[in-house]
């Protein structure tokens, strides 16, 4: 078997922040059960000992919402009690938690850093842009300093962290600035993603919908204030830009968007309820429930579906494309089915091709160099 990778909802949808642009918030409005509530102490055992158990080589868990940490710390302490009592095999055991920041305080911190846990703190961008789209209480409160404290928090705690910014129209066109306040913050792990648009409704309609050619603008951006770094030694990890230097070293990206196809992963709701990705958590691709099915069964029906095997349905003129061998066509949900065809291709090529345009020899070039300091 596989090493096991699972994304856990323990407080599905329930947040204690409002971001304009919630991907997750519009996914619940286009379901039949929008929120699952909490996930029980028993839904949780069943979900760990129904993957751990058969598990081989490696098991990653990552908690997000919504919110996860609003279901209390209790509730983590009995992740690491299951899975070292689940752990048959001896696997090595990961754990990941994307937060808002929003409640993390020294017991949290405390907590993550003596279970070796990763977490990812949304920031989007400068204290200005981020207070724009994310906002707590009904008065749409400013939320920055608040987040920016607990990072302060969790690097006293030593624990690891990366920041993941949204990527809108505002956040692209002040790269300049969020990339110098980043370096100035101290923050060297970052990871950039595209705004994701409400399901269903044409592209471009919303005030934060992100064109392709302003994608194309802030990757080649990023990518030179990076480079520029890169040539002084000082250079942040940026997820996106070091996936694509290792596939021209030679190497599979762990990002499952620039492998080109969607990987075997299994997003699990609060109520037990299995999905094949977090950007689709709808009915129509529910496959099953840890409460009642093995992962075995999960496959199953994961194979009935054909999930991953739509994400390798890319046009041809994708396919001949001259960036395709380190595009590969992107995430499934940034894809767009072309009229009276089974075929996709990305909503954002237009950006993409501007950025590898601009950038690729240089990246060519860093491969290179890696590789020849390797050997």
């Amino acid at each position: 078997m596989p090493p096991v990778s699972v994304m856990i909802k323990p407080a599905s949808g329930n947040c204690n922040m409002y971001c304009d642009y919630c991907f997750y918030r519009d996914e619940m409005k286009n379901r039949t059960e929008q929120k699952s509530g909490f996930m029980t102490q028993e839904t949780l055992k069943n979900v760990i000992r129904r993957t751990l158990v058969p598990a081989e080589g490696m098991a990653s868990y990552a908690f997000q919402g919504g919110e996860p940490t609003l279901i209390g710390l209790d509730y983590f302490k009995k992740v690491i009690e299951y899975e070292k009592q689940y752990n048959k095999n001896s696997v090595r055991v990961t754990n990941a938690l994307q937060t808002n920041g929003f409640a993390i305080d020294e017991d949290w911190c405390r907590f993550f850093h003596d279970n070796g846990f990763l977490i990812g703190v949304s920031i989007d961008g400068t204290r200005e842009i981020h207070d724009f789209y994310r906002h707590a209480g009904s008065d749409r409160s400013p939320t920055y300093d608040r987040i920016y404290r607990a990072t302060r928090l969790m690097d006293r705690f030593q624990v690891d962290y990366n920041i993941l910014t949204v990527v809108t129209e505002r956040t692209a066109k002040d790269i300049d600035r969020i990339y110098e306040s980043y370096r100035e913050n101290g923050w060297h792990y970052l990871q950039f993603i595209e705004c994701l648009e409400p399901l269903k409704e044409e592209r471009g309609r919303s005030e934060y919908a992100l064109k392709p050619e302003t994608l194309g603008m802030f990757m080649s951006r990023l990518f030179d204030l990076w480079y520029r770094d890169f040539q002084k030694g000082r250079q942040p990890y940026i997820r996106k830009f070091e996936n694509y230097i290792g596939i021209l070293s030679g190497y599979e990206p762990e990002s499952c968007e620039q492998r080109g196809n969607c990987g075997v992963q299994n997003v699990v709701e609060a109520d037990g309820s299995v999905y094949p990705c977090d950007f689709f958590v709808l009915d129509e691709y529910r496959l099953g429930n840890f409460n009642t099915d093995l992962i075995s069964a999960i496959n199953e029906k994961r194979k009935e579906i054909g999930f991953t095997e739509r994400s390798l349905r890319l046009d041809e003129k994708c396919r001949m494309c001259q960036y395709y061998g380190i595009c590969r066509g992107g995430c499934q949900r940034n894809r767009e089915p072309l009229n009276g065809t089974d075929f996709y291709r990305n909503y954002f090529c237009k950006g993409y091709r501007m950025f590898f345009d601009h950038c690729l020899d240089r990246m060519k070039e860093i491969a290179e160099t890696v590789k020849n300091n390797g050997n």
